[in-house]
C-alpha cells in the first residue's frame, strides 16, 4: 500500500516565522514515516516558497523556489519542472498569511485537503476583535473591550478606556499571536508606548480589561462531534506579570501544570465553553482555546489558535499527552480527520445547471 503523500508547509512572511520553524520541526520529527512520504515546504520571509528544506535550514536566495501550479486534477506542486503530487498539506504556519485563511483559500483552490481549519474558521480565529464580538453574540463569556483604529487614534483615548475597562488592561493588535506586539497598561504613562507597539503591527487594536486569576488552555479536536481536553494552566514566573512573548519564548519565564488544578465543575465549565466556542468559530480538526479564570472562579474565553504550536514547550500536544495521546498518533488522527473531511466535502455538489448555460 502506497504511502499518503503529505506536505509540510511552514516559515512564513509573519512575524512568527521562527515560532512556526520549531513547531514545523517537531511535526516532521514525529509524524510517522511509515504511514506517510513527508514533502517539506518552507516560506521564506520574503514569501518564496522552498521545496525539500528542513525546518531550521538556511533559506537559500535562489534556484529551489516552486512555481506553482493551479491545477486541482493534478494536485501538484512544480519545481524545477518537476511535479510534486500532494494528498494532503499540513501548514505549521503562524499568524499573517497562514493562520488567517490565505494558505487556506489557496489550497482549496487546488482542492488540495488541508489539515485544520478552512478559510472562515482560519480568518474568523485570526481576527481578535470579530471572533470576539461572534463569541459574545453566542453568549459566550468573554473580557470587556474597546477597539481603537490607526487611523482615528484619538478615538479612543486613555480616560475612556479607564472609565470603561478599569486598570490595567492589555492592548493587543487585532490579527496576530503568540503575543506578539502585545502590553500591559497600569497607567496613563505607559498607554501610548502600548498603542505604538500594537499599531506597528496592525491598523485595528483589541484593548481588553484585564482578568486577574489564572490563565488555562484547553484543547480541542474534531469536526461533528469535538471534545476538549482537560485544562493545562500556564503559570508565569519571574519578573513577568502576563504572558507576554518575552514570558513564552525568550525568557522561557512560564511553567505549565497538566492538568490544571481545578474543581470538577470548573473542569466541566471549561470544556463546554471552549466546545462552543470552537463550534462558534467554524473551527475544524483541532484547536487551541485559550481561557481565563478569575479570582471570583469565572470563566472567560480568551481567543482561539487554529494551527497551535507544536514546539517542545507548546500546550497544545502535551495536553493531548495527558488524555494518552502521543505526539505521532495526535499528527496521524489530525492528518485521517482532514482526509475524512475533505472526502466528505468533495460529495457536495459544485455544478449548478442555469438556463444561462443553454442556447436560447
Amino acid at each position: 500500500m502506497s504511502k499518503i503523500k503529505v506536505g509540510i508547509l511552514f516559515g512564513g512572511r509573519s512575524v512568527e516565522h521562527e515560532i512556526s520553524l520549531r513547531s514545523a520541526a517537531n511535526v516532521y520529527k514525529y509524524i510517522d514515516k511509515d504511514q506517510f512520504e513527508v514533502v517539506l515546504v518552507g516560506i521564506d520571509k520574503n514569501g518564496a516558497w522552498h521545496l525539500g528544506l528542513e525546518p531550521g535550514a538556511e533559506f537559500p536566495e535562489k534556484d529551489t523556489e516552486l512555481a506553482l501550479r493551479l491545477d486541482p486534477e493534478k494536485k501538484v506542486l512544480v519545481s524545477g519542472g518537476k511535479e510534486h503530487r500532494l494528498d494532503l498539506v499540513f501548514p505549521v504556519l503562524h499568524g499573517t498569511d497562514g493562520e488567517d485563511g490565505a494558505v487556506q483559500g489557496l489550497l482549496k483552490a487546488m482542492e488540495i485537503p488541508c489539515v485544520g481549519s478552512g478559510v472562515l474558521g482560519s480568518a474568523l480565529c485570526m481576527d481578535k476583535i470579530f471572533s470576539k464580538k461572534m463569541l459574545e453574540a453566542q453568549g459566550l463569556p468573554v473580557a470587556k473591550y474597546l477597539v481603537g483604529q490607526r487611523n482615528n487614534r484619538a478615538g479612543l483615548s486613555f480616560e475612556t478606556v479607564k472609565e470603561t475597562l478599569g486598570m490595567p488592561v492589555i492592548v493587543k493588535p487585532a490579527v496576530l499571536g503568540s503575543s506578539v506586539g502585545v502590553s500591559k497598561v497600569t497607567d496613563a504613562s505607559s498607554w501610548e508606548a502600548a498603542l505604538d507597539e500594537a499599531y506597528a503591527y496592525d491598523d485595528r487594536v483589541l484593548v481588553e480589561e484585564f482578568i486577574t486569576g489564572r490563565e488555562l488552555e484547553c484543547a480541542v479536536i474534531g469536526n461533528a462531534d469535538p471534545v476538549a481536553s482537560a485544562p493545562g494552566e500556564v503559570i508565569i514566573t519571574g519578573a513577568h506579570d502576563f504572558y507576554s512573548f518575552d514570558a513564552k519564548y525568550v525568557d522561557k519565564a512560564s511553567e505549565t501544570k497538566i492538568p490544571a488544578d481545578v474543581t470538577a465543575s470548573e473542569d466541566a465549565q471549561i470544556r463546554e465553553c471552549s466546545v462552543q466556542a470552537y463550534k462558534t468559530l467554524a473551527c475544524e480538526d483541532f484547536a487551541r482555546v485559550d481561557i481565563f479564570l478569575s479570582e471570583q472562579g469565572k470563566v472567560y474565553v480568551n481567543e482561539i489558535n487554529t494551527i497551535p504550536g507544536f514546539t517542545d514547550i507548546s500546550m497544545f500536544p502535551a495536553l493531548w499527552a495527558n488524555e494518552g495521546i502521543d505526539y505521532p498518533s495526535l499528527l496521524t488522527k489530525l492528518i485521517n480527520m482532514a482526509l475524512e473531511r475533505s472526502g466528505a466535502e468533495n460529495k457536495s455538489g459544485t455544478h449548478f445547471e442555469s438556463s444561462l448555460n443553454r442556447d436560447k
